[in-house]
Parts: structure tokens; C-alpha cells; sequence
């Protein structure tokens, strides 16, 4: 999938789907449990009113037989002694569960005297006297607290409890929600009531909501897909024209043209301008080669030009041959071609040295050299300090303004090395006509030489003072030129010191 279009909208997608899924699972779950609740609270009400119903009545004349119940199908009621016998039912209750006692229909069982248990014969006088006997020992003690103190007393509501299960009424089944509760009745009996409450309403609010979910989840799906889609089409459209027309420049080697630039401050805009950066920066660089490839064959042209003339005159007329001539051109040939492969590998991003240079040692060598300077050097230096880099490239620095500076001094050239707020300085002055100033920094630019009318043989190729301060840049200094106390030129080289030379 190369598209970012298609990778945007199906990534919104998954994440959409995943947190929608996430979402409605907690809505089912929640509306389960507040509807399951819901049921409890009806059953909970049903089943204490059946239960305050059995408490109100007269002591001793309990009659669950006729007991007022519920004829709702959504609402079965059992009522039950504690030990499982049903003592009366809702109507047409046919099947149960869930509750703990699954029968639907009334026993027939005797019952006391007096207590009108479903079933019972109040007019038996031998079954009152036995029924008498034993209420009085199984329930009657029992309610009042005689054998169990977590009975309620007469009158009295227990405790509730809930449970799920299934009942049949009428001839249609279904899922229920129970609540069981204890009372006991005029004549100290422990009575269970157990009231349900249809989960119809529930099952079908849960069934509708996941329906509803699963119908719309996959078109809500869609229409994430499909607006993030036009949305990223949108949004990636400047992209697609520039990567058009950095197509067209690179197919027509064209560096003068430009992407173009949205009318916005987003990313997309901030790629455009940084790409047209790039662009401006890599014409003035390709120009730059050309500049530099141009003046170079210019450059050397000359010499090999001269060279080959003098060869050949040689060859034909040996007598004729200027072998001095020859050597001169030759030197100056060797020291441009030198000269322009320097400048090639600083182009390439050649780092400096990390060799500790002594600059005053290095400023004493270099000029005790040279002996055939037109113009002697003074030299002033302090002693100890030190810089890290490459001693040949700074010395071709040093060497380079001083040859600077014997083509324009008249009696004097001055050099020195000192320290100078936190900088060690090196410093080339001559007493000539100095640098104008608003031809100072163009002197340092590769080819350039202030004076036209002088001859390529006595002033250079005009690539010292370039590659001066190129390698003074990759030192971490600078070089400047300003005018000197005699009224010359006077060319800084400021440098850090030595990591541990800084004081």
C-alpha cells in the first residue's frame, strides 16, 4: 500500500472501529446493568408489597389462600414456609426456576387451626389440637426468636435477596428477576416470598442497541474512511505539486525554478519553503562550481600556454629556449594546482586537524623561510600559545598573507601573534595601499583580484585569501582584513585556543 492517502484513511478506520467497538460494548454492558438493576427495584417493590401484605394481617388469621397477588405475567409470586412448601401462587404460573423452588401449585397439607394455610380444615378439632401443639414448637418459637435469632419477629420484614432465573405464565417463557424476602405472619410462621420481574424489556432494549450498533458500525465506518480520504487528498495536494515540479527541475536541470509555496503555515508550507531553500542554495552552489571550474581552466590555461610556447621554441631554436622562464611557469603551475586541489577537498568538507600547533613557533618557521622576500618581515610573538588543527594548512594561512602582503607592501611587512580576549591572534601587515572598505569581503572570494590591470604573473590566481579563510572557518576562527597603523592592509587571524590553553 504505497498510497499515504490510503494508509490515512485506513488507519482512521481501524482506530474509529476499535474505539467505537470499545465504546459499545460499555454502552451494552452499562444498559444491561442498569436495566438488570431496574428489575431488581421492580421485584424488590412487588415482593415487599406482597410481604407487608402477609405482615398486616390479623394475628393468628393468616389466610394465604386468599391472599391478593399479582395477576401480571411479567410479575410471578410464589409464596413458601421455610421449609419448601408452597403456600400459595400467582395465577397461571406454570413453570419456575431460580427461585429455589420450583413448584407451581399450592400443597394440601393440613394446617393449624386458625392460620387458613391453603388447604387447611378450620372445623377439624383433632387436627387444631395437634396443629396447636406443634406450631407451638416449630414456628411459633421459631418466629418469635425461640430457636433461630435471625428470624424476624411477628410483623417483621427480613432480609432481600436477588437471584436470575426463568418462569412460564400464561404459556410463554421467559428470563425473570427474582427477589426473595422473609416475613413472618400473624401466627409466628417464616414465610419466603419470592417476586419476579420479566427481563423482556431489558432483552429487547439490549438486542435493539447491539442491532443498532451493528448496523451502524460498518456505515459510520464508511464515512470515516471516505472523509478522511478526501480530507487527506486535500491536505496532501501541495505535496503532489511539489514533488511535480522537483520532478520537472530535476528532468530539466533547471536550478532557477521553485516549487510552489501554499498560502498557509502549516507543515506542507514549511516543507515548501525549506525546499526551496535547498534549491537557492544548491543554484549558488552549482554556480559556484561553474565559477570556479571557468576560472580555473582560465587560470590555467596561461601557464600551460606560456610553458608549451617556451617548449616549443626550445625544440625548434635550443638556443632560444628560456629555461628560467620555463621553471617560473612551471612553479606557478604546480603551486595553482595545488591551490585548486586544496580548495577541493575543503569543498568536500574536510575537517581540520586535532595536532596541538604552537602558532608562534609556527609563525618563526614560516618566516625564517623566507629569505627571498622582496620586503623583509618583523615578526612579534608570545611565547605558548597554542590552537588545534592542522599545522601544514595553517601555515599554507600564514604563508598566504604574507605573500599578500610582499605584492602590496612598500618598505615594511609586519607579523605577530598574541592573545587577545580569549583569541590567539595572527596578524599580517603591510604599509601599502590597503583594502578599500567596501571591497572587503569581496577579496576573499575565489578569483577575485582588486587590480585588473596587474599581471596574472605578478599578483596570482586570486585564491590565497580564499583559501585563508576557508581553513580559518573550518578552525572554528575567522579572518577580516581592516587598515593598518602604517595605512596597509592588515589581515586577523583569530583562533580559539588549545582546550587547555584558554587562560
Amino acid at each position: 500500500m504505497a498510497s499515504v492517502r490510503a494508509k490515512a484513511s485506513l488507519g482512521a478506520t481501524a482506530v474509529v472501529a476499535v474505539a467505537l467497538v470499545a465504546a459499545g460494548i460499555a454502552v451494552l454492558i452499562s444498559l444491561h446493568s442498569n436495566l438488570t438493576g431496574q428489575a431488581d427495584r421492580e421485584a424488590d417493590s412487588l415482593a415487599r408489597k406482597v410481604a407487608l401484605d402477609i405482615a398486616s394481617q390479623v394475628p393468628g388469621r393468616t389466610s394465604y389462600a386468599g391472599l391478593e397477588l399479582p395477576d401480571d405475567p411479567d410479575h410471578p409470586v410464589q409464596v413458601a414456609d421455610e421449609s419448601g412448601r408452597l403456600l400459595t401462587v400467582s395465577e397461571d404460573l406454570e413453570r419456575i426456576s431460580g427461585t429455589g423452588l420450583s413448584a407451581v401449585t399450592p400443597a394440601k397439607s393440613p394446617s393449624p387451626q386458625g392460620t387458613g394455610l391453603a388447604g387447611g380444615d378450620d372445623s377439624d378439632d383433632d387436627s387444631d389440637d395437634d396443629s396447636g401443639d406443634d406450631s407451638g414448637d416449630d414456628h411459633g418459637g421459631r418466629g418469635r426468636g425461640g430457636d433461630d435469632d435471625d428470624d424476624p419477629a411477628i410483623g417483621e420484614i427480613g432480609d432481600i435477596s436477588y437471584s436470575s432465573g426463568s418462569a412460564t405464565v400464561g404459556g410463554t417463557a421467559g428470563e425473570y428477576r427474582f427477589a426473595t424476602i422473609e416475613v413472618t405472619d400473624g401466627s409466628g410462621e417464616t414465610v419466603l416470598v419470592h417476586a419476579g420481574t420479566s427481563l423482556a424489556a431489558r432483552q429487547s432494549a439490549v438486542g435493539t442497541a447491539a442491532v443498532a450498533m451493528l448496523v451502524g458500525l460498518p456505515v459510520l465506518l464508511l464515512v470515516v474512511g471516505g472523509v478522511t480520504w478526501l480530507v487527506t487528498r486535500r491536505a496532501l495536494r501541495p505535496v503532489e505539486g511539489i514533488r511535480r515540479e522537483m520532478a520537472a527541475i530535476t528532468a530539466s536541470e533547471d536550478l532557477s525554478r521553485r516549487v510552489p509555496e501554499p498560502a498557509t503555515y502549516d507543515e506542507v508550507a514549511r516543507l515548501a519553503r525549506t525546499t526551496n531553500e535547498t534549491l537557492t542554495a544548491l543554484e549558488a552552489a552549482v554556480e559556484r562550481q561553474r565559477r570556479f571550474v571557468a576560472d580555473a581552466s582560465h587560470e590555467l590555461r596561461s601557464p600551460i600556454a606560456s610553458l608549451r610556447t617556451q617548449l616549443e621554441v626550445g625544440d625548434a631554436h635550443p638556443e632560444l629556449l628560456d629555461v628560467p622562464g620555463a621553471v617560473q611557469d612551471t612553479v606557478r603551475l604546480q603551486q595553482l594546482a595545488a591551490d585548486l586541489l586544496l580548495l577541493a577537498r575543503l569543498d568536500a568538507g574536510e575537517r581540520a586537524g586535532r595536532a596541538r600547533v604552537d602558532l608562534g613557533a609556527l609563525a618563526r618557521e614560516e618566516v625564517s623561510q623566507r629569505t627571498a622576500d622582496r620586503v623583509p618581515v618583523s615578526l612579534e610573538v608570545a611565547q605558548g600559545l597554542e590552537v588545534t588543527g592542522s599545522r601544514g594548512q595553517l601555515a599554507r594561512v600564514l604563508g598566504n598573507l604574507l605573500d599578500n602582503a610582499q605584492r602590496h607592501a612598500k618598505t615594511s611587512v609586519a607579523a605577530s601573534v598574541r592573545r587577545e580576549g580569549g583569541r590567539l591572534v595572527l596578524a599580517v601587515a603591510d604599509d601599502g595601499s590597503g583594502v578599500p572598505d567596501a571591497e572587503r569581503e569581496r577579496i576573499f572570494e575565489r578569483f577575485v583580484r582588486l587590480d585588473d590591470a596587474r599581471s596574472r604573473d605578478d599578483g596570482g590566481a586570486g585564491l590565497g585569501l580564499a583559501i585563508a579563510r576557508d581553513v580559518a572557518e573550518r578552525h572554528g576562527g575567522t579572518l577580516t582584513v581592516t587598515r593598518a597603523p602604517a595605512g596597509g592592509a592588515l589581515f586577523e587571524l583569530r583562533l580559539p585556543p588549545a582546550p587547555d590553553d584558554a587562560g
